[in-house]
């Protein structure tokens, strides 16, 4: 197995970095959604987007022969900023879906009552006694 080059190990210091402080933005999105404040996660700070980017670039272009060259304590470092790097991207894709999912049955159960609420009512004769009212939706009232 080669040695480290000496700009490898400054590589695996800045996707540490970089990683460490993407954690930090996914677990204040966690808390953020955790306490019902979607508007307040961090990454979708335009820095952070920057950051994961550059991220995504760096690891992209990453060799594992790399790492496994690397001193241990260094490679230590880097595959265990790596696993919680996955668990907790994996918890806040999780945690996305949810507030995902709740918010478009809200927005579902919603447009569900309204429509309700704006049913006519079945009369049993051939005619209804009524003239029907516009939904006031735009689509249905053929505007587009």
């Amino acid at each position: 197995m080669k040695d480290i080059a000496p700009q490898d190990g400054p590589r695996i210091e800045r996707l540490i970095s970089m990683a460490e402080r993407l954690i930090l933005a996914l677990e204040s999105d966690i808390a953020a959604l955790k306490e019902g404040r979607p508007q307040a996660l961090l990454t979708a700070d335009p820095e952070i987007q920057k950051l994961t980017a550059l991220y995504g670039r760096e690891a992209q272009g990453f060799d594992p022969r790399i790492a496994q060259a690397a001193p241990p304590s260094l490679r230590q470092r880097f595959v265990a900023i790596t696993a919680k790097f996955r668990e907790v991207l994996q918890l806040h894709a999780r945690m996305l879906t949810r507030v995902k999912n709740a918010s478009e049955g809200m927005v579902k159960a919603i447009a569900a009552e309204v429509e309700r609420a704006n049913a006519p009512t079945r009369t049993y004769g051939p005619r209804p006694g009524y003239t029907p009212q516009s939904s006031g939706a735009m689509v249905f009232n053929k505007v587009i």
